[in-house]
């Protein structure tokens, strides 16, 4: 059975394929969850409507998060946290920290997209990315200040 790949499949492709699949694996799996479509010609053709109307949302998204990138490359972060002998930190910093620290500066960010490459747990000032979009990242400047008693 032929079928329209409505979302990308990793075993199959990518979103807009035409692909040729087995007719069990279409009816039982693909289509009831709205992975594809039958590629009837009538099919065809809404799809490519539908597809520019995804297409043109992913760019207004990209924009969106390039904007938001520039603003955050100019930010610097500052986190007070209780640190012992030799700066080391009691626990560490994570990206919900960080988040909360930009939300005090009115930049509003998702947790998961933050990315700490090893834990955070001295005290100085760190560089940690941001993935916004799949090819927009961001850099933040972390700094780390011993919390006064």
């Amino acid at each position: 059975m032929k079928v329209i790949l409505k979302e990308e499949v990793k075993s199959l492709g990518a979103i807009g394929s035409v692909i040729n699949v087995a007719d069990g694996y279409a009816r039982n799996y693909l289509i009831p969850r709205n992975l594809a479509a039958e590629a009837s010609t009538k099919n065809i053709k809404q799809f490519e409507h539908e597809k520019k109307i995804i297409l043109e949302r992913a760019k207004k998204v990209k924009a969106d998060a390039q904007n938001l990138a520039g603003q955050l490359t100019v930010l610097s972060v500052v986190i007070e946290a209780q640190a012992g002998e030799e700066d080391k930190l009691f626990g560490s910093v994570t990206s919900m920290d960080i988040v909360e620290a930009l939300a005090k500066q009115g930049v509003a960010v998702d947790k998961r997209k933050i990315h700490i490459e090893e834990p955070i747990k001295r005290l100085g000032t760190f560089t940690v990315s941001v993935k916004l979009y799949p090819e927009v990242t961001a850099s933040i400047s972390v700094e780390l200040k011993k919390q006064e008693a």
